[in-house]
């Protein structure tokens, strides 16, 4: 990892002192969430493997962090490292603990204001599920209807459409449907014994503490996409689960364009929004900002068209478990990942932290490679999880960074107290600012507050005009108080790598 470019990189965080607050902490709707890797995250037990207690032993790092929930990867019975083939969806995997330790981790999790929500793979099982088994033996099994079987008018020729790969697998009982591959067989939602049973499922997990879901392949529900049916689903799931807790949290996994994210609003309050990551990412490798700032706009814009102005909750985040680590993709630059931080955790809705992206871990495909051990020591120490090794290099730890004022870590802690402590940067207006193309500058609002954020793109300082009034007496730079960035003649200076925020 090249020199950290630290002694350059300013964030003005405006109005720390009382008067100029905007006060109270963000609703109970809206919070930022951390994505947690159960196997990768803390080893309670010495067995190599991060556990469910694991999770429970550092609930304080999380709180300390500032997110008010947390995701947990599959959590359920299976075979696989990953878990999203599930053989028992009522059952904890034995690797993680127990669906006491899942209690415990609620309990805890909650008495600290944090919510746990669970990835819900609902779309398939495992084909060593019980359920899959029995269907591919006895063909007059009540499970037989649980999976799509092709007949003498199916198309077992059918390719998937983004990357070629089959959709028809064959095993000892016929041709079987499956979207992802062949070790996760689809469901058949035409089967209303399948939604019943689906909903059981999201019952049970509610009863046992969870406070929401995280929505696995939420528009591969029926073959083909089938949008109309996939948010009919959705609605009827959603209404099942809000009898049992009306405070559910449901996010949606819908990989697509806005065009195609948008109409899920109307069944999933929150959706996960992959286009902002992505533009984030290729705007800090160019250093132009790319009309991002434009793009956000019209995606909300869209939104509110189809769903209605304030209702629904966005979902931003850099990346997850399926793509290329953040500082990966950005060649190991902090300043860059520090822009990037600050410009996902300024903007609408709900973020999701991926586990380690706040101390800049490292990692490409293959997906064990972006799923690697946390590191909260240099080297290995207590709790460190050994499922597999680790290429991360040195410096990537909570450990050489919790007392370093200036680390990645301690940065994601500042914007993230920044954030709850205005919750007009979760449920504010966002209007983009023109600027040269290294700056991106929008502004949050609503009829009584109004935050500007400029985000320096490149590694050159960058004067900004402004038509808005800054009071110099309110900035407050929490890493070098000596420094002035107001000039007078109605612009900014952006330092590089650099983000100021400026609340009027």
């Amino acid at each position: 990892m090249r020199r950290s470019k630290s002694f350059l990189v300013i964030i003005l965080i405006v109005a720390i002192v009382l008067s100029f607050q905007i006060g109270g902490e963000a609703s109970n709707t809206h919070r930022t969430y951390y994505q947690i890797f159960v196997r990768s995250f803390y080893d309670s037990n010495g067995d190599g493997i991060g556990d469910l207690r694991g999770v429970t032993k550092n609930l304080d790092y999380l709180e300390e962090l500032g997110v008010k929930g947390i995701w947990l990867m599959p959590i359920m019975d299976s075979e696989s490292y990953h878990g999203y083939d599930v053989i028992d969806f009522y059952e904890v995997n034995s690797d993680y603990g127990s669906l006491e330790d899942f209690n415990e981790l609620s309990k805890e999790a909650n008495k600290r204001g944090i919510k746990v929500v669970l990835d819900l793979m609902l779309n398939h099982s495992s084909s060593d599920h019980p359920w899959f088994i029995e269907a591919s033996l006895d063909h007059k099994s009540p499970y037989r209807d649980y999976y799509i079987w092709a007949n003498e008018d199916t198309d077992t020729n059918e390719r998937r459409p983004h990357d070629g790969a089959r959709l028809w697998h064959r095993t000892f009982g016929g041709l079987y449907y499956g979207f992802f591959w062949g070790g996760m067989p689809d469901f058949n939602y035409e089967n209303p014994a399948v939604r019943e049973e689906m909903i059981d499922i999201g019952r049970f997990w509610l009863e046992q503490g969870a406070d929401g879901f995280r929505l696995d392949a939420a528009k591969h529900i029926f073959p083909g996409d089938i949008h109309e049916k996939n948010l009919k689903w959705w609605r009827e799931f959603k209404e099942a689960m809000e009898e049992v807790d009306p405070q559910v949290y449901l996010v949606g996994e819908v990989w697509d364009e806005p065009e195609v994210v948008g109409p899920y609003f109307e069944a999933l309050e929150s959706n996960f929004n992959f286009m902002v990551g992505e533009e984030i990412i290729k705007a800090l490798q160019d250093g132009q900002n790319r009309g991002l700032g434009e793009r956000i706009d019209q995606t909300y814009r869209l939104y509110d068209n189809l769903i209605g102005e304030g209702n629904y909750i966005d979902a931003p985040f850099i990346t997850n478990h399926d793509q290329d680590r953040m500082m990966s993709q950005l060649d190991g630059d902090i300043d860059k990942a520090k822009v990037g931080a600050s410009i996902y955790l300024t903007l609408a809705g709900n973020p999701f932290i991926y586990y380690g992206e706040e101390i800049g871990m490292t990692g490409t495909k293959p997906d064990e490679r972006i799923r690697e051990p946390f590191q909260w020591v240099e080297g290995k120490g207590e709790g460190e999880s050994q499922w597999t090794f680790v290429l991360s290099p040195e410096g990537v730890s909570v450990e050489s960074q919790l007392n370093n004022p200036t680390s990645l870590l301690n940065h994601y802690r500042e914007l993230i107290a920044f954030r709850n402590d205005n919750p007009l940067l979760y449920d504010g207006d966002f209007a983009p600012i023109e600027t040269e193309d290294e700056v991106l500058a929008y502004k949050r609002f609503n009829e009584d507050q109004e935050i500007y954020i400029y985000h320096n793109l490149s590694d050159e300082m960058r004067n900004v005009d402004i038509e808005h009034s800054v009071n110099e007496s309110k900035i407050f730079n929490y890493l070098r108080r000596d420094r002035l960035v107001f000039e007078e003649g109605g612009f900014i200076r952006v330092p590089p790598y650099g983000t100021i925020i400026i609340k009027n």
